[in-house]
């Protein structure tokens, strides 16, 4: 087997492997490697073994975009040619304008980390179409605000940040700072994989950097955002697999400047719990909450209890995700999707 690098032998284990996997093993596979796919290209795969990164074959009309960073693989070991993917326990995918398939961001995440930072970029609406992705992907999120050094009052942006979802834990921590790893140490034991999303120039590539130890040449491009209005270029182009301190694995991705909400239902339920639970106490089964008698969700807000704002986000994400939503249609056995029409 040729490796990329040498490096100390590795458990399944320590690579994040789990029963959840070993469970999807057949007898007929017990000669073939397990590995996990730690990056993905257009036209070539590499993967992570227990002794060093390898470079995969793929066999014939397999596409690499079938892959996502984090899956995990089953190979020959005599010609490195994938298998089998096995089932992932979850799925981070972005919906893109226009594109017939939703894009791959990483599979077999323990924890989002959704980085934003304590200036102009932190912006609520953008923050809950992430949480609405990691709940719908079955993956634990975690908002981390950075640039905590340069605020003023960096705890109002954690507070504003843990009530956009129930039970939410946000994070506020300096990038650059060696005790960035220990804030976020809880999520990145042996073994467990969290991934970074958030906006160009809040500080991803900073924060591998730091939970890596990766500095010169084997460093993740920074770049300073802009003064004007905070905003930040990208600096990675492309989805990694890195070993960080504590153990575990962290997936960087590029900045997203649009992140679009499809076939979202469930995520969004569990990121408006306070609408969800009052809905059914609404007079009409179909409330859409604006302007029918008897609303227990509109008399909520004319109580104070429920931030008019939010239910304007949450109005604003259900229609986007009604619409982005394809549907089945035709008779039994030869269904097909459809975009959702308009109201």
């Amino acid at each position: 087997m040729t490796h990329f690098n040498d490096q100390p032998a590795l458990s399944l284990a320590d690579l994040g492997w789990s029963a959840f996997f070993a469970d999807q093993l057949t007898p007929e596979e017990t000669a073939l490697t397990c590995m996990r796919i730690a990056s993905v290209h257009r036209s070539r795969l590499t993967a992570q073994s227990q002794t060093g990164a390898v470079r995969l074959a793929l066999g014939h009309q397999v596409k690499t975009t079938d892959f996502a960073v984090g899956d995990w693989v089953l190979v020959d070991p005599e010609t490195l040619t994938v298998q089998r993917r096995l089932s992932r326990k979850s799925l981070l995918e972005r919906h893109t304008e226009g594109a017939r398939v939703p894009q791959l961001i990483a599979a077999n995440v323990d924890t989002l980390f959704i980085v934003t930072s304590c200036n102009e970029d932190f912006n609520p609406a953008r923050l809950e179409r992430y949480l609405a992705l990691a709940n719908e992907a079955g993956t634990t999120p975690v908002i981390v605000l950075t640039k905590s050094d340069q605020a003023e009052d960096p705890a109002q942006y954690q507070k504003q940040a843990e009530a956009l979802q129930r039970d939410l834990v946000a994070v506020t921590l300096n990038a650059k700072a060696a005790d960035a790893i220990d804030t976020l140490a809880p999520w990145c034991g042996a073994g467990q994989t969290v991934a970074l999303v958030g906006s160009s120039g809040v500080g991803k590539s900073t924060l591998l950097n730091t939970l890596s130890g990766k500095s010169g040449d084997a460093a993740q491009p920074t770049g300073a955002i802009r003064e004007d209005d905070a905003k930040g270029r990208h600096t990675t182009t492309s989805r990694s697999l890195h070993a960080i301190a504590g153990g575990g694995w962290v997936i960087d991705t590029p900045g997203m400047r649009s992140l679009h909400v499809s076939d979202s239902a469930a995520g969004l339920d569990m990121l408006f719990a306070e609408i969800t639970e009052l809905a059914p106490n609404c007079r009409f089964r179909d409330c859409t909450h604006a302007h029918e008698p008897g609303c227990a969700v509109r008399a909520a807000v004319d109580a104070g209890t429920l931030d008019p704002a939010r239910l304007e986000r949450w109005r604003k994400l259900q229609d986007e995700n009604r619409l982005n939503t394809p549907v089945l249609t035709g008779p039994r056995g030869n269904r097909t999707t459809v975009p959702r029409k308009r109201r």
